[in-house]
């Protein structure tokens, strides 16, 4: 009578010994992969893959009353630096806003910077209607198509660029990323806070677990 008891004994600890392999396992696996999303985050980061090419695409960042934040100043002064070397002939500004910014847009803001800064208005296309970067890369296969663009240079915070060149692969878009100049000093937690949240987000992207909708609450819940 006491045999089964001591074989279910005997059996727990070995169960127990198998859990933990793959508890350590799957640890291992999630480590390793946030490791290597991490180092390409960083290259793709410190690398200027500019080539010649149809278009620039200038992902937005915030604008302040009409005028453009520091980040957007930043990646649109890279934009024209490209599109003064002679890089591409036309500049895309990518970006709508939300209905605390009293009409304007992202895109259009940006619009405007470029036009102050002498670039022609004929070599400017605004997309004003997007509010996350998968809408933008939506929206920018849709202005490629129809202008017929096979080559972007893609221009944005440069641990944003890995992240975006996933997506407009998916779309079908054949692009070259170029990061803007560094502002400034940024302090470990900062810097820590927006590589963890690319880490998350290409992740969710690269699972297929599409997040626009979290995005797009978040705007309208927005005060």
């Amino acid at each position: 009578m006491s045999a089964a008891p001591s074989k279910a004994k005997s059996s727990a600890p070995r169960r127990f010994h198998w859990m933990r392999w793959i508890v350590t396992i799957v640890l291992l696996v999630v480590a390793g992969w946030f490791v290597w999303v991490y180092s390409q985050i960083i290259s793709t980061a410190n690398v200027d893959n500019a080539q010649p090419a149809e278009a620039i695409a200038v992902f937005g960042a915030a604008e302040y009353a009409g005028r453009p934040s520091p980040v957007l100043h930043a990646r649109l002064d890279k934009a024209m630096s490209l599109y003064n070397r002679g890089m591409a002939p036309i500049i895309v500004t990518l970006g709508g806003g939300s209905d605390r910014d009293s009409g304007k847009t992202e895109g259009g803001v940006g619009r405007d910077y470029l036009l102050a800064n002498g670039v022609p208005f004929e070599r400017i296309i605004a997309e004003t209607e997007s509010i996350d970067t998968e809408q933008q890369v939506k929206r920018l296969a849709e202005i490629a198509a129809r202008e017929h663009f096979s080559r972007i240079i893609v221009v944005s915070d440069g641990t944003h660029l890995f992240r975006i060149a996933l997506l407009c692969r998916r779309a079908g878009l054949t692009v070259f990323t170029s990061p803007r100049a560094p502002l400034g000093h940024i302090d470990d937690l900062d810097a820590a806070q927006r590589i963890s949240h690319e880490m998350l987000s290409y992740t969710a992207l690269r699972f297929n677990l599409h997040l626009s909708w979290l995005h797009r609450w978040i705007h309208s819940k927005a005060d």
